[in-house]
């Protein structure tokens, strides 16, 4: 999926000269500070479609050109600083230099994101690859009006065997747009096999979470599969990815999910890779953990990698009980000098809530626990220091030292 390319072909089309939009003082200052979204409250009325805008400040003085969504809270994200045409060049370009940057910055996969939004310059797009495979989402009303250029630009600068959109999102519904799964370029299967390290799996780029896979913790699937020893535990194991990795240095693995199809699709993950030494079970994550506490099970490995608790503001103190209890559980179930890696895929949780959360249910356990290593999103997740929405995974790895 990495072929070279000329232009030579590509269209000169140039689209029509975008409308003007003014935004307030504020809104300029935040565009010129390097964060892209600009909100309704700075915005002047106006009753463009969506689409490519430029954008001005209070005195006319221009900014650059941005997605402009007239149904969204966030009713402008900015794609340049400057009054460049938005074009299908500019499209591949683009594409191009974010594929550049995960080819120096990854290795050892199939299975790895393209464009991570903001972060790539490319905001409301998401671009992941799986194999020849690519699925990508649109997520704005801007975005979605060009939606020809972005799979042209696609096509041309990644040569997928197939495109599908996993337009499904439901943020798409504040867009004003409709939710939808679509093939866009040729025919991608509903089950993909991909490797990361020396683990193969299965994706469903048609109906699994996100794309099909959580990718953003690759690197930190690795790391604990490095580290894990004798009995291990992996809670919220959805796919069963992090307990196939901690299967090949742990003594045996007990995984756990809610979800009785995730489970599934994990134990034809073990088939897979000739894994064995995995239990897979059924069950509530909080109520599981209470029952290996009465149990006064211990454990040598424990991973916690929780769905979102806190989606919204308004739940993030309810969030941050939920993520205390799990993990003050998962410390007191710690054998000595055991490890346990926790995380939180919650943005709304960040860094600092994170860790003043763990060092509370570490108090709380009775144990002295000492922080090993802060953990984030793999490098084809980056994080835009001026957009910190980009930074969403938060992880520690941590050791009970009695």
């Amino acid at each position: 999926m990495k072929p070279d390319r000329t232009h030579s072909d590509i269209s000169t089309r140039e689209p029509p000269e975008p409308a003007t939009v003014k935004v307030s003082r504020r809104g300029a200052q935040r565009a010129r500070a390097g964060h892209p979204w600009i909100y309704r409250s700075d915005v002047d009325q106006s009753d463009h479609p969506p689409g490519v805008v430029s954008v001005v400040d209070e005195r006319a003085r221009p900014i650059g050109r941005a997605l402009w969504s007239p149904a969204s809270e966030i009713r402008l994200r900015m794609l340049t600083t400057g009054a460049v045409e938005i074009n299908r060049e500019w499209w591949c370009q683009q594409i191009e230099r974010a594929r550049s940057y995960r080819d120096s910055a990854i290795s050892d996969t199939t299975a790895y994101r393209v464009v991570h939004g903001e972060a790539d310059g490319l905001p409301s797009l998401i671009v992941d690859c799986y194999g020849d495979y690519v699925v990508a989402q649109l997520l704005s009303a801007g975005l979605e009006q060009l939606r020809d250029d972005v799979i042209y630009a696609l096509r041309e600068v990644l040569a997928p065997a197939g495109i599908l959109l996993r337009n499904d999102a439901t943020v798409r519904r504040h867009e004003g747009l409709a939710l939808e799964v679509t093939e866009a370029a040729g025919t991608v299967p509903e089950r993909l096999e991909v490797s990361e390290a020396d683990v193969r799996f299965y994706v469903l780029p048609h109906t699994g979470q996100k794309t099909g896979a959580f990718l953003d913790q690759r690197e930190n699937r690795a790391l604990l599969g490095r580290l894990a020893r004798g009995r291990t535990l992996d809670v919220f194991t959805y796919q069963g990815l992090f307990a196939l990795h901690m299967a090949r240095s742990a003594e045996q693995v007990r995984a756990v999910d809610s979800s009785a199809t995730a489970l599934a699709v994990a134990k034809s993950n073990a088939q897979l890779n000739g894994i064995a030494n995995v239990e897979w079970i059924e069950a509530n994550a909080f109520d599981y953990l209470r029952a290996l506490a009465t149990a006064k099970e211990r454990f040598d490995t424990i991973v916690l990698d929780p769905p979102a608790f806190a989606k919204r503001r308004e739940s993030l103190e309810r969030a941050l009980a939920g993520y205390k209890e799990i993990n003050l559980r998962a410390l007191r179930l710690l054998a000595r000098g055991g490890t346990l890696g926790t995380f939180s895929c919650s943005y709304h949780v960040d860094g600092p809530r994170f860790f003043e959360m763990l060092a509370a249910a570490a108090r709380d356990s009775g144990r002295r626990v000492a922080l090993v290593r802060s953990l984030g999103q793999s490098a084809d997740h980056p994080t835009l220091l001026t957009v910190p929405e980009t930074g969403y995974l938060k992880g520690a790895l941590v050791q009970a030292l009695d």
